[in-house]
């Protein structure tokens, strides 16, 4: 039992590690407070010391005091020194030891010390060792106040022998300060440890506040569901490495990435799986990922990467193609196993961009546009594409200045029936004639159009005034037409093109609507909601571009269509190429099947049309029959023969 209590009472006088945020904070604390206390020390016992000069040895009036000088001057300017130290834990808990086991050696040193020149003075001077004694070990508790064990410790060491000896010198006012002392030392000692309690409980709540602020902090910028740092975090972490990039003189990439094919597994499979697909995603990236690549998920299913001090423009495609190629590899979840693409768009500094916005807008763009050309693979931002986002932004604002009422029209290309050689409808294709500009083809205009959000504007035109001239056509003679994404996906869109068709007068059963399967992944339960309004108002419904893009049978054969039109980039050189030979062999059986008709693009040549007619293929279009023509030669083409339709 007196075992432990010794050791109850060696741990309440020492200090532990048991608490780091409070022995950081007791070490702020005395970066100030311990030079105060030594210089109380200092003052008090040169004080104390001239008034013995005349009658004590120089041992104890002199050299003692400067020996006191000296030590505690070391100490104060090591403590002044550390001030603006933030400390470990471990070095602020031997800081405090140190100051623990000097407050014992001043404590001995000062009683020792003053109790030696009681012998030397007469009442008076032995009085100011009394006053010297009592006040010092006041102030020296007061500044200790932080630090329970070391304040105790000179509590008990200066007043112990202070009380006891002068409680026995037989003088009256001597034996009144004893006991006056006596009671001080036991009150300050209450205050030292109820004032350590709320210091510590202070401590403690602040460090609580900082965990909870920085647990905050971290979710703040933290995606909840993959892990990875947000798209706030990620435009933090770019600026800084940017700018640490531009110091040392680095080359800087960033990537964006954009998954193919996802929103048909969350649209089929449901939200769980689609976030089970996201995290997945994350983690195989921050496999790929080294220590100088940061990921981070911007937000929906696009991601992001920080190259540091990357390499090469070689280098730097080669590792977005690695990241393509393992996006590529199918990912087995709990429900289910689904496989997707994603397509990277890449941009360096300093070469092609010159702060942080444009690192990343360009990166966005090369993303851009490698999902129009070829998706599932990186592209990396050029000097080309400097020229390209000019180009763009000019049309995008002569798009905007334009009277499209006036400069739009309309041109109409033939789908021809190649077994009866009879044309079955016309596509209408949109053509612009600006002032400025001249002739500018679809090819450019309409994407520039569907990024600015003016394609909607343009369906409307171009519509009017098709089927204003399908109504000057035999009525067994049909009219198809594009839509974008934009007009299939917004249900105002949809409602006004539903609109147009019932005021125009034609019957909606000579109308077919084309969409692209782009247009029909965006977001499709929206696309099918429309389709199946249009399908119910009596349109026809085709597919355009089968083939290209990510859609599943399952969620064709969900969606209400009519046609399927085939790329035309299976058809080309179709006579040559058995690849070719074998898709449309099979697309067309596909179609044949689902009970859908089947346009083939494209078609130039007359091998091309031989073939389709051997396949079996019903409906085509393509130079090989007529280039897009004016409304004013439709009258003169509908009469022709299939021989006199060709074009070479």
């Amino acid at each position: 039992m007196l075992k432990s209590l010794l050791a109850r009472i060696g741990r309440f006088l020492s200090v532990t590690d048991e608490n780091p945020e409070l022995l950081k904070a007791q070490f702020e604390v005395f970066s100030s407070q311990v030079p105060l206390m030594y210089s109380i020390v200092l003052i008090s016992a040169w004080a104390l010391a001239f008034t013995f000069i005349a009658s004590a040895p120089p041992l104890l009036s002199i050299y003692v005091p400067i020996f006191f000088t000296v030590v505690c001057c070391v100490r104060i300017i090591g403590w002044l020194r550390s001030r603006h130290v933030v400390p470990t834990a471990e070095t602020a808990r031997k800081a405090l030891a140190r100051t623990n086991l000097f407050a014992l050696l001043i404590g001995v040193a000062i009683t020792g010390w003053s109790l030696s020149l009681y012998p030397y003075g007469d009442p008076y001077m032995r009085g100011n060792i009394a006053f010297f004694m009592a006040i010092t070990g006041v102030g020296v508790i007061i500044c200790l106040l932080q630090l329970r064990s070391a304040a105790i410790m000179v509590a008990i060491i200066i007043n112990i022998p202070f009380v006891l000896y002068f409680s026995f010198s037989g003088i009256p006012s001597f034996i009144g300060m004893a006991i006056n002392t006596f009671l001080v030392a036991g009150a300050l000692l209450m205050v030292v440890t109820v004032q350590f309690r709320h210091f510590a409980a202070a401590v403690d709540a602040r460090t609580l506040l900082e965990t909870v602020n920085e647990e905050n902090f971290r979710l703040a910028n933290l995606d909840s569901l993959t892990g990875l740092t947000n798209r706030r975090q990620f435009f933090t972490n770019l600026t800084e490495t940017f700018c640490d990039a531009k110091t040392k003189g680095q080359r800087l990439a960033v990537g964006i990435i954009d998954l193919d094919g996802f929103k048909p597994v969350n649209d089929l499979y449901g939200h769980v799986v689609g976030d089970s697909l996201l995290v997945e995603v994350g983690q195989r990236l921050v496999t790929l990922a080294d220590q100088n690549t940061h990921v981070s998920r911007l937000g929906g299913d696009e991601f992001a990467l920080i190259f540091c001090d990357c390499g090469s423009d070689e280098e730097l495609l080669a590792k977005g193609e690695r990241i393509c190629d393992a996006l590529r590899t199918p990912f087995v979840l709990a429900d289910a196993t689904v496989q997707i693409s994603g397509s990277i768009g890449l941009s360096t500094f300093p070469q092609l961009a010159e702060n942080v916005h444009e690192l990343y807008e360009r990166a966005d763009y090369a993303l851009y546009h490698g999902k129009r050309t070829n998706r599932g693979h990186a592209f990396l931002f050029s000097i080309d594409h400097v020229v390209e986002i000019e180009q763009s932004t000019r049309l995008e604002q002569a798009l905007r200045n334009a009277d499209l009422q006036q400069e739009l029209t309309v041109v109409f290309q033939p789908i021809v029936d190649i077994q009866t050689r009879r044309t079955m409808a016309f596509e209408a294709l949109a053509r612009w004639n600006n002032p400025a500009l001249g002739n500018v083809p679809p090819a450019l205009f309409i994407p520039v159009a569907e990024r600015a959000g003016l394609v909607g504007g343009i369906t409307r035109i171009i519509l009017e005034k098709a089927l204003a001239t399908t109504s000057n056509w035999p009525e067994n003679v049909g009219l198809s037409f594009n839509l974008s994404t934009q007009d299939i996906c917004s249900p105002d869109g949809v409602v006004r093109i539903v609109g147009m068709i019932l005021s125009s007068g034609i019957d909606p059963q000579r109308l077919d609507l084309e969409i692209t399967e782009t247009a029909m992944m965006y977001d499709f339960e929206r696309a099918k909601t429309a389709i199946e309004t249009l399908k119910a108002l009596g349109c026809g419904i085709a597919l355009d571009d089968f083939g290209t893009g990510y859609s599943s049978l399952s969620q064709l054969h969900a969606l209400p269509l009519t046609k399927i039109k085939i790329d035309r980039t299976f058809v080309s050189n179709i006579d040559k190429n058995p690849a070719s030979y074998k898709i449309v062999k099979s697309l067309l059986t596909l179609s044949r099947d689902m009970g859908l008709g089947c346009v083939v693009e494209g078609v130039e040549t007359r091998e091309e049309m031989d073939t389709l007619i051997k396949l079996g293929g019903q409906l085509a279009q393509g130079y090989f029959y007529s280039r897009a023509i004016s409304e004013s030669q439709i009258n003169d083409f509908l009469p022709k023969t299939l021989e006199d339709q060709q074009v070479v």
